[in-house]
Order: C-alpha cells, then sequence, then structure tokens
C-alpha cells in the first residue's frame, strides 16, 4: 500500500500550476455546502456502502456486483496506507476517492459518488483534489482504469485513454479503459 514517497528519492517534479478553468466545481452551491476530509480506517463500512451504491447505479446483474465483492469493499488498512478523502455535503459522505503509488505517477484506484450527488460537481470536486494530493506529491499523471460508464467523465475532465485492460466476466471479454491526466507544470 502507498506511504508519503521520501521526496529525495522520487523522480518527480514539484510543481503548482493553477487549475484548468474546466476543472472548477460546476455547481456553486453544492461547492459551498461540500467539504473534503481525510477519511478514517472507521468511515470504511460507510465508503464500501457508497462503493456498492455507485456500482449498482449503472445497472449491472446482481451476480456481477458480487463478482467484484473484493474490489468494492473498503478495508480499514487501505484507508490508513493510501490516500484516501471523503466528500461531505451537509455534513453526509456522498463520494469518495483512493490514490495508490507515487515516484512520477499516482493511479486512482477508486472515485464513487452516491447517484443522488452525481451531476452536482461532487465527482468533479474530488477528482480536482486528487489532482492536486498527487501534485503534493510530485507526479506528473495520475493513472485511471475506468469502468466503461466513467470514461466520458474523466475524458470530459482531460483525461486520455491510452490502453484497455480485458477481463473476462461470465466467459466472455469485459473492456476497461485505461486511461493518464496529465498533471500540468508550470515553467
Amino acid at each position: 500500500m502507498t506511504r508519503e514517497p521520501n521526496r529525495s528519492q522520487s523522480t518527480c517534479s514539484v510543481f503548482s500550476p493553477p487549475l484548468p478553468r474546466l476543472l472548477t466545481p460546476i455547481s456553486s452551491r453544492t461547492a459551498r455546502a461540500m467539504q473534503i476530509l481525510r477519511a478514517r480506517p472507521e468511515d470504511a463500512a460507510k465508503l464500501t456502502e457508497i462503493a456498492f451504491t455507485s456500482k449498482r447505479h449503472w445497472g449491472y446483474p446482481e451476480r456481477w456486483i458480487a463478482s467484484w465483492f473484493h474490489l468494492l469493499t473498503i478495508e480499514p488498512r487501505l484507508i490508513a496506507e493510501q490516500e484516501t478523502y471523503t466528500a461531505h455535503v451537509d455534513g453526509a459522505p456522498v463520494g469518495f476517492y483512493s490514490l495508490s503509488g507515487g515516484f512520477g505517477r499516482m493511479r486512482l484506484e477508486h472515485l464513487w459518488v452516491l447517484p443522488e450527488a452525481m451531476r452536482r460537481g461532487v465527482g468533479r470536486s474530488l477528482f480536482v483534489h486528487a489532482v492536486e494530493r498527487a501534485r503534493a506529491f510530485g507526479c506528473e499523471t495520475l493513472e485511471i482504469e475506468s469502468d466503461p460508464n466513467a470514461a466520458g467523465f474523466y475524458e470530459h475532465l482531460g483525461a486520455r485513454r491510452v490502453a484497455t485492460t480485458v477481463t473476462e466476466l461470465e466467459g466472455r471479454p469485459r473492456e476497461l479503459p485505461v486511461l493518464v491526466y496529465e498533471i500540468a507544470r508550470t515553467a
């Protein structure tokens, strides 16, 4: 699991450019009421609930959801060892993300938003926060293996598709887009 990189060994450059205009929250009401806070290990059950609820939003059969149990279950250890942050609107958790990696590149392991909070700027705000955390580690890229239904969201925010991971589900291939978000650098 991920710990803060030893900056003396890191190959990342440290930079602090302004965020692109596209990455500002789209809902000013939600943005005012939202806080993004470091998750705590005791939040694991709630984050797991958010992940499962968000995945079900896409209409996947329950047998598929069950097959992804280990991928959607958030363990307290993951929260303690990785950069994991939760979006709260009016005090209630509505989404979260988790980053892993370091030394030039970080990976967005999770980004989930409850369906009732979608299209209100929560996902965008979490993504912007994740980019800022990766930047703080001196990383130049953020790697994302996306659910096919979420790929357009990441592309809209500036990530570009670089590959496809092919998995098998019920004997059929399932393609997962792999995207990279280039973290802007200043001269």
